[in-house]
């Protein structure tokens, strides 16, 4: 947390575009002109902490607008500041265009004061700006800061440029006003109220109810962070990898005989003939401009889904609080050896400390090893049986009082297998030739679903294991950040 005074120049923007949001109804008679066509009034809306700080003047129709304005304030226990830019739109809500969220831990981690940065901006765009920190001296008591708290807005303009954005799983939520019948993309109830009705993303246009906003379990196919998740794209809770679905749409042109609405925005599929595409395997109704932002999760009950995962205790959060990925453009100034994944053995966890085992059992499980490499030297050629044998005091002092291993110590070849906690790895322990299988644990799957006592239980049984001679015993323990 950041206390003192802060100042911050919003220099420039590059690479913004209209939403898809925005430009839904583009194509439709006497709706406007295309997308090329058109441009932006943007501005930059200032928050700490999702309260609304200050705003930057608009900038007319371009969509590379400069504005070099500073701001400056003082604030208390400030955690991040949020950039939200948004279309000045002459009638009406403003219309969100992108946002970013730049945490004070990102800046201060060289204990630095002054950051010139381009932070990405989702789904498109960068954002120029400059932070000036000035912490607060403990001992100064004249300096009283001011802390931020939400006021009314005097009028409509003023709490337009307030709307909050709910980040749920890449989508960019907003409280939005439904000029017509719609259902909810998720639950597929109908959306009931006068003002404001439900919640609207502003990437890929989905519609639903402010009590579902939650619950969604998919990706948003129009986020920027979508295409920099690990290995696959996948339905997840909690930030977790663990239920990969991803499973295309088959569309094709249908022409309906009865009002029917589009399962992905919620409104009527308009037209005589040909007013929509259905898919041909779970009969799922869209409007043809809606196609490309619907998500890959053909045949599945996205309701039926995320009650199964709030049963188990894994419920997608809300991240307009906290930030997913690094949106900052500058390097990183950390030298590589600081920032390279470091074995952290025996410091945190239980599960993967060695010390924990007694030496009597070290040393059994040592000599069942040297009884199997005695049954099985007959079966080696000559060569490999001049290799230096080793001592039980000798493997003793490499477990319990030399090196302890962690991954530099060894060469992975490739993957053996996946599973719902990480996978398992063909790893050849450097400076010799032997090869190993490293199982990889998630820390935070196991953590989520308690799985903690069921770790230990297989820990233990691997190291008894270690008394018979042909069987998988236990080599060593150890630990990174998040595996």
């Amino acid at each position: 947390m950041f206390t003192g005074n802060i100042r911050v120049k919003i220099c420039e923007a590059a690479d913004l575009r209209l939403t898809d949001c925005m430009t839904r109804y583009v194509g439709v008679a006497g709706v406007g002109k295309g997308p090329q066509d058109q441009t932006l009034d943007p501005y930059v809306s200032l928050d700490l902490d999702e309260v609304h700080w200050n705003k930057t003047q608009p900038r007319q129709k371009t969509l590379t607008p400069v504005w070099n304005e500073w701001f400056e304030h003082e604030v208390v226990g400030a955690v991040q500041l949020g950039l939200k830019i948004f279309h000045d739109s002459p009638v009406g809500n403003d219309d969100f265009v992108a946002d970013a969220t730049v945490p004070f831990e990102e800046i201060c981690a060289d204990n630095q004061t002054h950051a010139d940065i381009w932070v990405d901006l989702e789904p498109q765009g960068k954002l120029h700006v400059v932070i000036e920190l000035k912490w607060a001296e403990p001992e100064d008591g004249s300096i009283r800061p001011r802390e931020f708290r939400e006021r009314q807005g005097f009028n409509r303009r003023r709490g337009a440029m307030r709307r909050r954005v709910h980040q749920v799983n890449g989508h960019k939520f907003m409280a939005t006003f439904l000029r017509q019948p719609t259902f909810c993309s998720h639950c597929r109830d109908f959306i009931w109220g006068l003002g404001k009705q439900g919640y609207q993303c502003q990437v890929c246009t989905c519609v639903i109810h402010k009590r579902c906003h939650q619950s969604v379990v998919t990706r948003c196919p129009g986020s920027k962070s979508i295409d920099q998740i690990s290995e696959e794209p996948s339905v997840k809770g909690s930030g977790q990898q663990r239920f990969n679905v991803n499973v295309p749409h088959r569309f094709s042109v249908h022409s309906y005989k009865r009002f029917t609405f589009c399962d992905h925005c919620g409104s009527l599929l308009y037209g005589l003939i040909r007013q929509g595409l259905q898919c041909e395997v779970c009969n799922m109704n869209v409007h043809k401009r809606c196609q490309k932002n619907v998500a890959n999760n053909c045949g599945i009950d996205v309701k039926q889904l995320s009650e199964i995962l709030t049963a188990m205790g894994i419920r997608p959060q809300d991240e307009s609080g906290k930030r997913k990925k690094k949106s900052i453009s500058e390097p990183s100034k950390l030298p590589a050896s600081a920032t390279a994944s470091v074995s952290v053995p025996g410091s945190i966890s239980e599960i993967e400390e060695l010390g924990t085992m007694k030496e009597e059992e070290l040393r059994l499980r040592i000599e069942a090893q040297r009884f199997m490499e005695e049954k099985m030297k007959d079966r080696c050629p000559e060569e490999e049986q001049d290799l230096k044998p080793r001592t039980l005091d000798t493997d003793l002092d490499m477990v319990l009082g030399g090196k302890k291993l962690g991954l530099d110590d060894f060469n992975f070849i490739k993957v053996l297998g996946k599973g719902s906690f990480g996978k398992v790895m063909l790893a050849e322990l450097k400076g010799t030739d032997e090869v190993y299988a490293v199982k990889v644990l998630k820390k935070d799957v196991i953590l989520q679903d308690d799985d903690v006592e069921c770790t230990m239980t297989e820990r233990r049984i691997l190291a008894l294991a270690a008394h018979h001679p042909f069987l998988t015993a236990l080599h060593s323990c150890f630990q990174t950040k998040d595996r």
